[in-house]
């Protein structure tokens, strides 16, 4: 992480040191992820799975209720909470790790975080209404993605004059928005949002020009596990896709990021570890 960035995050009372890079586990609470849908769709299977996860190496585990593939459809919040509480308050106290909740939804903010989350990914940057108002009352951290469109439409005909500028300078007026609503800098981080509205060609300009955001000072979390990139490109299906996503999360973890969000923790955890140990020997 450059200089001066925030090191150690306060979530909800589980520290989270990102003086190295570290692992977010996927799990997906849902019938319909690209990757993993239907697979941890009931509680029991949920918590195994984040318990797993942790034993392999995961130092948060980000759960979702709600599919945000391209194309998929809104979830009703009734069927949100329903699906994300129960495991949350099952894994608030036999995880060590903090619980993160991937949600657009301030309601389900509110609730997840009651019910023992530490963080909130929004994949929509906190532009709902209520959402900035709610996140900087929960006063956890709190991670900013850019996404062109919706999860229904996003890849319908991204098109950008400069992606990187544009999502760097998207990313810089939420944080804006973010420190105008109360919430602090030390809570806050950043993801540029691969496969989030964007081309193959899209997505490769923003990871060879990753370290641009990571400048930005603020620590910078990715996502590119198992991305359709990666099968546009190697013509691999979902279930072939480790080798790729591991390399592009090192390629990510090289320029800066301070999280790598993924399915595969243990193979990715010790490819970051090796990264690192490489980047950082001067």
């Amino acid at each position: 992480m450059p200089a001066g960035s925030q090191t150690v995050l306060d979530c909800g009372g589980k520290p989270l040191d990102l003086a190295q890079p570290r692992i977010m586990g996927v799990l997906n609470i849902t019938p319909d992820s690209f990757s993993d849908g239907g697979d941890f769709f009931s509680p029991e299977l949920a918590v195994e799975r984040a318990q797993q996860m942790v034993e392999d190496g995961a130092d948060i585990i980000d759960i979702g209720g709600e599919s945000t593939r391209p194309g998929a459809a809104t979830v009703t919040l009734e069927e949100e909470l329903r699906r994300v509480i129960p495991v949350i308050e099952t894994l608030r106290s036999s995880l060590t790790v903090p619980i993160s909740i991937d949600t657009r939804k301030p309601e389900v903010m509110h609730a997840a975080v009651t019910a023992g989350a530490g963080l909130i990914n929004d994949v929509n940057a906190l532009q709902d209404e209520g959402a900035l108002e709610v996140a900087a009352a929960l006063n956890v951290p709190v991670c900013l993605m850019h996404m062109q469109g919706s999860p229904e439409t996003m890849q319908d005909a991204p098109a950008y004059r400069d992606v990187v500028g544009e999502v760097i300078d998207f990313l810089k007026a939420r944080v804006d928005a973010c420190l105008g609503a109360g919430i602090t800098r030390a809570r806050i981080l950043l993801d540029p949002g691969f496969g989030f509205g964007k081309t193959v060609e899209h997505n490769l300009q923003l990871l060879r020009h990753l370290d641009r955001l990571v400048a930005r000072g603020l620590p910078v979390m990715v996502g590119l596990s198992r991305k359709s990139l990666i099968g546009k490109l190697l013509d691999l299906p979902i279930d072939q896709r480790l080798v790729p996503s591991i390399t592009l999360a090192v390629v990510a973890v090289w320029q800066g990021a301070a999280i790598v969000r993924c399915h595969d923790v243990r193979e990715t955890r010790e490819a970051i570890r090796m990264c690192q140990a490489v980047r950082d020997i001067g």
